[in-house]
């Protein structure tokens, strides 16, 4: 059995794991211990990456409109698509939206073919949807986009502030690393988050302020601090810019803004007062805003100010959400930037041209993603090549962007799956390799450079980005692409980082002699602005004036991440353990605001066009609603969230408002609910509700609808026994095969009450008596376990109960000491605290 050495495929912590092969397609995931980010753990996703690299449902072949082709007709018909709307409409007509989840060799290829040999920007990326806002903060405010901490900042931090992150469900290893500090060191911790996450629950202060309040709350605390005389005066004077006029108006009328108590204001300012030792680390509640430059911009004046910058344990940390965001950022993979931090000035582009030697080059950035989109539907992109990502759901204003990508002549998609959302509409497909199969690089939040290396042969006809991409471009007559391997592209991109740059990029990666033993690396050092230097013409940062965005009066809608999936589910959605957390998408309400509606908990409620189910909490904020992003056509009828997201974007950045879309609330009541468990998902599903999620022998499918419902088409062949009660329109079906194992069995109800899934499910192939099939649960009954609360070790929550009860349990460690719960990836410690 051999291990390799490679990193996690999901969020930007960029952890690395050790994956033995144990068979033609199986593996054991284990944790690092070597690898700086995550020192051998991971999180419950990465834990269970073994349950996604089967191939059920890869593309592995190439096709066009639906047919097999042979990779050489793909490639021609995909190089001459491109050249003949170049030659008939220009460079503008074409483009390609790329993903974080490309390697950064993959993302080098491309803006190579874009800006440098086809001559157009119009190269954008799903880290537009993530960290766009950071990237344009930190070049206003750095002259560079560099990120100025280092994950060892937490571990020297006196004060930690979370700003519109989650961590303990996004960045669970950050998450146990901040537990860390605060167990040894007594460090504080703040979290400004709308909503009371499990995060916010554990803090010293939980500011729940209002949506898109965060600019207000940091222009008030930075004219606090100056009134207190906590102004770094000789920083400033030595290293920042102060544009006149700056520290005029920095105070507004906070509390309205901010919808925060003069109390809950006066703790925060006084930890930030006392505590100068302070990591302000920002993730998606920043970015994902239509002021989230401006967000992230105060936060950054706010550190820069008072000099909390340059130090260990200070700085204003982005924290990105994709595994090879940053490595994209360095290759210039968004419309925005060049390449190799080179800026968009004469200067930078005679640099990238003649570095690459190349024909022609962009002239300036080009269409960010929603424009992008945009310009597909108007008919001025003509092709469009989609890689890695699945835009059709992850887009805002889902709907209009699945309606643009069908009206475009061509459009091309290169994925490891073929039935995604937007590879059905596709004209050609081309299968790329997955993270199991991938090898090369990816760089993650901290600036670390780390190798992915592929632990299969490439399933299929399946192959790399880069080279598919090198391919279409030496068929479209470019010299300049001509490499042999993924080394080749990596010491390119290194060497253009180098070129020409004598001290005025921070950006620079020295070569490598040996790529395939190549260590993780950091480039910048732990502390990039150490020494004061930035990297603006006269060395020196810059404060940003920022205005705070009005409050709006109607109902808002609030998206993100639950703690065990990942985008669109394409991979975690094959994952039976990771299903367990969250099965449906639930739409988060306040009680007032659910009386208001009608809306009781468990029930259903809708959001615009789109069904979810109800859960009513006080954790929300009135006036506002949460729902996650995950859901697609796939697996789901409704719960869609991005459809109802409007795709209003930051000014200055071009990231999308993910954070407060104007909601459409309502309650939403069915004639009947019900759901499967089966073997084999059936081929239609047709009900205004379903959702699909996997079990370890099959999938449980939730159902609700009006009217009748046809349980014969849910049903697979077989013998049968049903069960009814008239008086709640109750209905109960089990179907087994002929050798007497359960295939399926569907419960169906009016007016009473469904049974527990979690027994039932686990029954799938078993040979059981008609009465526990009916009843949905043993004579003898087995302990419950409750809802899953540990996904890592499979751990309920009425297990935790009877552990805090009966042996006396009464801390996160001896429960784990007992259960082991918590104890790997830490990302349910919250839940267990609470419980």
């Amino acid at each position: 059995m051999t291990t390799v050495r490679t990193t996690c495929p999901y969020c930007g912590v960029g952890c690395g794991v050790l994956a033995k092969q144990t068979g033609a397609r199986t593996v054991e995931i284990a944790g690092d211990p070597d690898h700086p980010a995550n020192r051998g753990k991971l999180c419950s996703k990465g834990t269970h990456l073994g349950e996604t690299v089967a191939l059920e449902g890869r593309l592995l072949h190439p096709e066009i409109d639906g047919a097999r082709v042979h990779w050489d007709a793909a490639l021609d018909a995909v190089a001459n698509g491109f050249r003949d709307a170049i030659e008939t409409y220009g460079p503008e007509s074409v483009a390609i939206y790329g993903s974080g989840q490309l390697l950064t060799e993959d993302y080098y290829a491309a803006n190579k073919l874009m800006k440098g040999y086809i001559g157009t920007a119009n190269i954008d990326t799903n880290s537009r949807l993530c960290m766009a806002s950071a990237v344009a903060a930190h070049i206003r405010a750095f002259g560079e986009d560099i990120v100025p901490c280092s994950y060892s900042d937490i571990d020297d931090a006196d004060l930690i502030v979370l700003v519109g992150s989650n961590t303990a469900w996004c960045h669970p290893i950050l998450w146990q690393r901040i537990e860390a500090a605060r167990a040894e060191r007594g460090t504080k911790l703040v979290v400004i988050d709308p909503r009371r996450t499990e995060t916010a629950a554990g803090a010293d202060l939980h500011l729940a302020i209002r949506a898109d309040g965060d600019t207000a709350l940091w222009n008030s605390a930075l004219a606090e601090m100056r009134a207190r005389g906590l102004v770094d005066a000789a920083y400033l004077d030595g290293h920042v810019d102060v544009p006149e006029g700056f520290w005029d108006g920095l105070d507004g009328d906070t509390v309205a803004l901010t919808d925060l108590s003069v109390t809950a204001l006066e703790h925060f300012f006084g930890l930030l007062a006392a505590h100068p030792r302070t990591l302000t680390m920002f993730s998606m509640g920043v970015n994902q805003s239509i002021g989230g430059t401006d967000k992230a911009n105060a936060i950054i004046n706010f550190h820069l100010a008072t000099g909390r910058i340059g130090k260990a344990g200070a700085g204003p940390f982005s924290i990105t959400g994709q595994p090879n965001a940053m490595g994209g950022r360095e290759v210039g993979g968004l419309a925005t930037t060049l390449a190799a931090h080179l800026p968009w000035t004469d200067e930078g582009r005679e640099t990238a041209q003649a570095f690459w030697n190349s024909p022609r080059i962009a002239q300036g950035p080009g269409l960010k993603a929603v424009d992008l989109f945009r310009a597909v539907d108007s008919g001025q992109i003509k092709v469009l090549w989609i890689m890695a990502t699945n835009p059709a759901v992850s887009m805002p204003n889902a709907s209009f962007v699945r309606e643009a990508i069908a009206k475009c002549p061509l459009v091309v998609v290169s994925d490891m799956f073929g039935d995604t959302d937007t590879a059905k509409l596709a004209h050609i497909k081309l299968p790329a390799l997955g993270w199991a199969e991938k090898d090369g690089t990816v760089t993650n939040s901290e600036r670390v450079i780390s190798r992915q290396r592929a632990m299969f042969e490439a399933p299929g006809e399946a192959r790399a980005d880069w080279a598919i991409i090198a391919d279409v471009a030496r068929r479209m007559g470019f010299d300049g692409f001509d490499w042999s391997a993924n080394a080749d592209v990596f010491a390119e991109f290194a060497a253009m980082t180098r070129f020409r740059n004598p001290d005025a990029r921070a950006l620079s990666v020295p070569g490598v002699t040996e790529y395939d033993a190549m260590a993780p690396f950091q480039w910048g050092g732990r502390s990039p602005f150490s020494g004061g230097k930035y990297r603006h013409p006269n060395g020196r940062a810059r404060l940003v004036p920022v205005a705070p965005v009005a409050p709006v009066a109607a109902m808002t809608l609030n998206t993100g991440r639950y703690r065990d999936q990942w985008h669109t589910m394409t991979r975690t959605g094959l994952s039976a353990r990771l299903s367990q957390h969250r099965r449906e998408p639930l739409i988060e309400v306040h009680p007032d605001d659910a009386a208001e509606y009608d809306i009781v908990d468990n029930g259903f409620a809708t959001a615009g066009q789109q069904v979810f189910r109800a859960r009513v909490t006080d954790a929300q904020r009135r006036g506002e609603i949460f729902v996650p992003m995950h859901w697609s056509d796939q697996l789901a009828s409704g719960g869609r969230a991005n459809r109802e997201v409007s795709d209003a974007t930051c000014p200055a950045s071009g990231q999308p408002g993910f954070k407060r879309s104007v909601a459409q609330l309502a309650s939403w009541e069915p004639d009947w609910r019900g759901f499967l468990v089966t073997v084999a998902r059936p081929q239609t599903l047709e009900s205004p509700y379903w959702l699909a999620s996997r079990l370890a022998g099959g999938w449980l499918i939730e159902l609700a609808g009006l009217g009748s419902i046809d349980a014969d088409a849910l049903l697979p062949e077989g013998e049968r026994v049903e069960a009814f009660d008239n008086a709640r329109g109750t209905r109960r079906i089990a179907v087994r095969s002929d050798t007497g194992m359960l295939e399926a069995a569907l419960f169906l109800t009016r007016s009473g009450t469904l049974p527990p899934r979690d027994w039932i499910a686990e029954q799938l192939g078993a040979d059981l008596p008609a009465i526990e099939l009916l009843a949905a649960r043993a004579i003898a009954a087995a302990p419950d376990c409750g809802p899953i609360v540990c996904v890592c070790f499979n751990v309920g929550a009425k297990t935790i109960g009877n552990a805090i009860a009966q042996q006396g349990c009464a801390s996160i460690e001896a429960v784990g000491a007992s259960l082991r719960a918590g104890t790997n990836c830490g990302s349910c410690r919250p839940a267990i605290a609470a419980l």
